[in-house]
């Protein structure tokens, strides 16, 4: 309990970091114009992907990260699945990669960027441009793949909507039958 009280505490210095230095951890002004499904749809089955690809404008929770110095793939979960997004400093410009380092696991997020495959063939978005839209407070769980504890399941409904889409899969169509 000890940990989860510094945890929070740290992620509301953050928001009083962000508002301090004049940036609204809240905008309501950005408006996706796509999903990770269209991504996947245009792009998932080309082997190639052109350098003038299209650009596509996305929001979603970030799941997982990892940073490598000047550049970071990131775990991406919007509405309709998740997306890799790459994340390069020299592409987004200083500002902008000193602000996406202070994002965590669990806020949202909104992109620009156009689809590419990495050297593992894993279809990602390559990041021109990203931006916080909410500054998470709560820390979501270890683990981006599932919760295993079903009382956390039942008890912390949200978390599991969250993570396990399989089940935010049955809310959806519960809700469209009733």
């Amino acid at each position: 309990m000890e940990e989860l009280s510094e945890l929070l505490l740290q992620r509301r210095r953050k928001v009083d970091a962000l508002w301090e230095a004049g940036i609204n951890p809240y905008p309501n002004d950005f408006k996706p114009q796509h999903t990770s499904a269209d991504i996947l749809a245009a792009y998932g089955d080309k082997e190639q992907i052109d350098a003038s690809a299209e650009m596509f404008v996305v929001a979603g929770r970030i799941l997982a990260r990892r940073s490598f110095g000047k550049a970071a793939f990131i775990q991406l979960q919007d509405r309709k699945g998740r997306i890799q997004l790459y994340v390069k400093k020299d592409e987004i410009g200083e500002d902008a990669f000193a602000a996406f380092e202070s994002f965590d696991i669990g806020d949202i997020v909104g992109v620009e960027g156009y689809p590419f495959r990495t050297k593992t063939g894993e279809l990602s978005l390559h990041a021109r441009s990203i931006r916080l839209l909410v500054k998470s407070l709560l820390p979501l769980p270890e683990k981006f793949h599932g919760l295993t504890d079903v009382e956390t399941r039942y008890r912390q409904r949200y978390v599991d909507l969250i993570v396990n889409p399989e089940v935010r899969e049955i809310f959806v169509k519960r809700s469209r039958i009733v």
